[in-house]
């Protein structure tokens, strides 16, 4: 399967870091490894923001930018021979192929260059933690707070790029676009797949299992998050992953995947019914499918995100009325039955920052995914599609895949 990133692509959003930085010095640090159990680390996700300037999908290294002098340095990691033969290591030909950056360091002439560096910048860069990170309940990768506190000993301050390099993601490339609309082709053929023989599965894993072989005979890198088969209740807990459950006749089954072509995601969501759905399940989806369209519909690069969230709000609270969930306009129980955002960006991560645009700009990739949930009657409904804003109006990327129930 034929790349479609490669060392230029990096060189080039170093190019526009180097913009960013406006002669300052970036350090950027790769994840670290982490614990799943005992001794055993977990399966390694690289950070976005590193993966997007390097191409490095390996734990431990760094990153030095110096847009002063318009130069890149990569940084090893330190590995033991013992650790080398048990979970392989990157040569310094391997790193230079994959980014594109020739000068190659170790940690120790990395400390040297941080102190050189720093008698002529007075601020360094880094990148921090995710934005509301403080809501988040799992621990946070260590790198990011360590590297922050190695650069505030050495330069007089220290500030966060991650906003600025969000606001440079959010705009993606020709080259990205293309590597979600294969993701999201994939992810598509899954689920046609499934729908067509739905009747089959008798276990929410069986279909899950199903997704992992399709992900996975591409080429591709597999599922970009946990998916979702959540049939009947479970579909009310928003992240539900256990994928455990039998199936019932005459319920609806939620699925929430996306495939993951080189780093960059899919996230579609669609509402089946398992065997004949209800008169209720029909009319809440009906519903759902309803405000999807004319949600999606508002999608223009002249349309500020305000604007936006206030137009979804008036229209899924008019969805809920019409299936006597809500009383009026003010009813205050709007968020019990749609209790998550209806957009984010799509890239890199699932859920790739938009760095908080005033309005929405051509090439950028958003979901839209109203949904409406009722515990009380074992209902919830979404349906999620991937939006690429155009210079006239917008473009549905995941539209071939019918969302009927």
């Amino acid at each position: 399967m034929k790349r479609l990133m490669n060392a230029e692509f990096f060189a080039e959003n170093r190019d526009k870091t180097m913009e960013i930085l406006e002669g300052g010095v970036l350090v950027a640090s790769a994840y670290s490894a982490m614990q799943s159990s005992n001794d055993a680390a977990s399966r390694f996700e690289q950070e976005g923001n590193f993966w997007y300037l390097t191409g490095i999908e390996r734990p431990g290294w760094w990153l030095i930018m110096d847009g002063a002098r318009g130069k890149s340095w990569l940084v090893t990691p330190d590995v033991d021979p013992v650790h080398a033969l048990f979970d392989g290591s990157l040569s310094i030909d391997e790193a230079t192929a994959i980014s594109g950056i020739d000068e190659i360091i170790t940690r120790s002439k990395a400390d040297e260059l941080l102190l050189q560096t720093a008698r002529q910048h007075r601020l360094a860069y880094f990148i921090g933690q995710p934005e509301r990170a403080e809501d988040f309940d799992f621990i946070l990768n260590p790198a990011q707070r360590e590297m922050h506190e190695k650069l505030a000993r050495i330069f007089v301050g220290v500030q966060d790029l991650r906003p600025k390099l969000a606001n440079l993601r959010s705009v993606k490339q020709p080259v990205e676009i293309k590597a979600i609309e294969s993701a999201i082709a994939i992810t598509s053929k899954a689920l046609l797949s499934i729908r067509a023989s739905f009747q089959a599965y008798k276990y929410e894993y069986e279909i899950e299992a199903e997704l992992n072989k399709a992900f996975r005979e591409t080429g591709g890198r597999g599922h970009a998050y946990d998916p979702i088969v959540a049939g009947g209740s479970n579909a009310c807990t928003l992240h539900y992953i256990e994928n455990n459950a039998p199936l019932k006749k005459r319920t609806l089954v939620l699925l929430d995947v996306g495939a993951q072509v080189e780093h960059y995601a899919a996230d579609i969501t669609r509402t089946y019914s398992y065997y004949e759905p209800t008169k209720r399940q029909r009319e809440v989806h009906a519903a759902v499918q309803a405000a999807h369209l004319d949600i999606v519909a508002m999608l223009a690069p002249d349309l500020s995100v305000a604007e936006y969230g206030d137009k979804v709000d008036a229209r899924m609270k008019q969805a809920l009325i019409e299936v006597g969930l809500l009383s009026s306009l003010g009813d205050e129980r709007y968020r019990q039955y749609f209790p998550h955002a209806i957009s984010h960006g799509l890239g890199i991560d699932v859920h790739d920052s938009l760095g908080r645009p005033k309005y929405f700009e051509p090439n950028m990739v958003l979901t839209v995914e109203p949904g409406i949930y009722i515990p009380e009657e074992g209902i919830g409904v979404r349906i999620e599609d991937d939006i690429l804003i155009t210079a006239k109006g917008h473009r549905n990327l995941s539209q071939k895949l019918p969302t009927d129930l």
